[in-house]
């Protein structure tokens, strides 16, 4: 019955163990599995993670493992029943498993679309404009985003053990480096029959996952600047792991994600016959009901208008009533430890003045929690400081928004509140917005679209100040730069073509075929084009305003022109002078460049006037193979010159260029 730990590319479990942690189902109290890690090799596994799991994610390019994320996304979802069933026994239902398996599913398709499309094919991430240096443009500098050399340690909490898991693999994998999984023990069987399906679908690297089933108090103790741990969990244990010696001696990377006394705010703009307070008792509904309450995003505090404070408890109660079914549309919490915990949580809250109303009636068995609705008369610390982790909200009045406002605070900072408002926003997340990671805003407009209260966003951070942990996840590809080292680079414009794999301004340049008769497989990067002058007469500038309309008085009043501080006259539209370049760097033929997209980052510099004369330069700056497709991507560094080799115009034209 021991759940297998995969360490080194192998499956293991301790022989014949002195000492076993019993697993148990949270409907029945059945004990269903076991767990030990008595004798594994941990730091075996950690060696492994930097070398053989280093080894493999580095010959692939950033969108090979994104599209590798998306094969195993679509891998896994043909065993969603089969993670369904052995995910009941931690009590969750139908909606719950969407909420775990579906999502950790969905995670993976978002950061592989991410992935591709916001992140080059390469090793390197370019992160911002390049900076000179020196006036000759001989010395420059940029930062660029590498993979750290070691591995990204998962430490997960128990309430999902396919998406917490999931949603950090994604990323880490994205930039390169190695996962090692520890999930919480009442759950981690869910999380092992993941990881099995996913070594065992061929598809990763080896050593790009491994896991450790059960106990691992050395765990970082094995761990330096190298490496990376993403904790998930309680704010307790995330101040007693902050405190290692190898987090502040051997500096590696710590994040954690803690519980947090979340709040959802009833502005004060919103009465009990407006759509918006249906919506709002929605949230309180669905943040006591999913999961059992076991979220760390969930609604701890309903802070709301003190008139209104009978008014949500009913409507919430008599929701509760009508649409939980123990068992069926509300589970056991994943544990009994849990139960007890929560138990003894609302316990505190009552003792602090707290007045309890439970809705419903206990099963004969399993590890359930009525959910549980307190109202309070008194301005206790006590709600602001305990959390009951499970089917439990505290109804808190106000008088004035102000007051709504420093309530929130109180939590010592948060994961999320909502706030249902029409009219406040602006306020409340002046208010708000720096003690908490999320802030949703709800009215009758977003009510039936909105992805909830509680749900963090693949392509949108997660994570809170204070007591929330301080640490973030997810949020794209912002997530994807939590696993790399972000560099200064400092040296000549070749110095950092080499490195970065985008051409530098000033770096060399190759001139003869034209660029745009070249496919992928000869382009390189500094192919360049100069063209000819083209002289500018007031006879276009007057023609290209009357043909498109734009007559605004720079181009077509001299004295009004003269008159504005930028122009000397009458001077030429810059998108007249955008289409001249593109005449005048193009290659019309059919040939290997298929496709304009686009332009990136146009800036007008210098205004261009009758009797003035244009040229352009066109230089390959990036080259993106498409991993799938039988074409790539190439932006071309683009400069528009006048007569006197001043910079007119500066831009990117972005093309889809054949391969071959």
């Amino acid at each position: 019955m021991l759940v297998p730990s995969y360490l080194s590319g192998q499956w293991t479990t301790p022989k014949s163990p002195s000492k076993v942690t019993d697993v148990l189902d949270a409907r029945t109290g059945e004990v269903i599995a076991q767990v030990s890690t008595e004798g594994l090799d941990i730091a075996g596994a950690i060696d492994y993670a930097r070398t053989t799991g280093q080894e493999g994610l580095g010959e692939l390019t950033i969108h090979e493992r994104a599209l590798k994320l998306k094969e195993l996304a679509l891998f896994l979802g043909e065993y969603k029943e089969e993670l369904y069933r052995i995910s009941d026994s931690t009590g969750a239902t139908q909606r719950d498993h969407y909420i775990d398996i579906d999502g950790g599913i969905g995670t993976l398709f978002t950061f592989s679309s991410k992935g591709r499309r916001e992140l080059p094919n390469s090793q390197v991430i370019v992160d911002g404009p390049t900076e000179p240096l020196s006036k000759d443009g001989s010395f420059i500098g940029t930062h660029i985003y590498t993979r750290i050399p070691g591995v990204a340690v998962q430490i997960n909490a128990f309430n999902f053990p396919v998406w917490g898991m999931l949603e950090k693999f994604a990323p880490a994998f994205i930039a390169g480096v190695p996962t090692l999984v520890k999930p919480a023990t009442p759950t981690g069987y869910v999380t092992q029959k993941c990881v099995e399906l996913m070594v065992g679908s061929g598809i990763l690297p080896e050593g790009s996952i491994q896991l450790i089933s059960g106990s691992a108090r050395t765990l970082l103790d094995h761990l330096d600047y190298r490496d990376h741990v993403a904790f998930t969990g309680s704010a307790a244990t995330a101040a007693q792991l902050k405190g290692h010696k190898n987090i502040i001696e051997g500096g590696f990377r710590f994040t954690s994600e803690a519980d947090s006394l979340n709040a959802a705010i009833l502005a004060s703009d919103i009465t009990p016959e407006d759509p918006e307070f249906d919506a709002y008792i929605r949230v309180l509904f669905t943040e006591m009901t999913a999961k059992a309450g076991q979220k760390c995003t969930a609604v701890r505090r309903a802070i709301v208008p003190r008139p209104l404070i009978d008014a949500v408890k009913q409507a919430l109660e008599t929701k509760v009533s009508e649409k939980v079914d123990l068992g069926k549309t509300m589970g056991p919490l994943a544990s009994f430890e849990q139960q007890q915990d929560v138990e003894q949580a609302v316990a505190k809250l009552e003792a602090a003045g707290g007045v309890a109303t439970r809705v419903g009636t206990l099963p004969e068995q399993g590890a359930y929690v009525l959910p549980t609705i307190l109202t309070w008369d008194n301005d206790s610390d006590e709600v602001h400081d305990i959390e009951a982790f499970g089917p439990v909200v505290s109804i808190l009045g106000y008088d004035t928004d102000a007051e709504a406002i420093a309530l929130a605070q109180r939590g010592k900072g948060s994961l999320v509140a909502t706030v249902c408002t029409r009219t406040k926003a602006a306020d409340y997340a002046a208010g708000m917005a720096a003690h908490h990671g999320r802030l949703h805003f709800l009215d009758r407009d977003d009510a039936k679209t909105t992805t909830g209260h509680g749900s963090p966003l693949p392509m949108l951070i997660h994570g809170g100040p204070g007591r929330a942990g301080g640490g973030e996840e997810l949020g794209g590809v912002r997530g994807v730069k939590h696993y790399m080292q972000r560099t200064t680079l400092q040296g000549t414009p070749n110095h950092l073509t080499a490195v970065t794999g985008e051409w530098q301004r000033g770096a060399d340049v190759q001139r003869g075929k034209h660029p745009f008769r070249k496919s992928l497989a000869t382009l390189k990067l500094g192919d360049q084009y100069a063209s000819e002058l083209r002289k500018v007469t007031l006879e276009d500038i007057l023609e290209f305003a009357e043909k498109t309309g734009d007559t605004f008085y720079a181009h077509t009043d001299e004295e009004a022109a003269m008159a504005n501080p930028f122009f000397p006259r009458r001077v030429a539209h810059g998108y007249l002078l955008v289409s001249w370049a593109a005449g005048l760097f193009v290659s019309p033929e059919p040939g290997p460049v298929l496709a304009n997209y686009g332009l990136e980052n146009l800036r007008f510099i210098t205004p261009v006037t009758y009797d003035d004369s244009i040229r352009v330069e066109l230089t390959a700056k990036r080259i993106t193979p498409r991993v799938t497709d039988e074409y790539g991507e190439v932006a071309w560094d683009t400069v528009i010159y006048n007569q006197n080799d001043e910079i007119v115009a500066t831009y990117d034209v972005l093309t889809l260029v054949e391969k071959e």
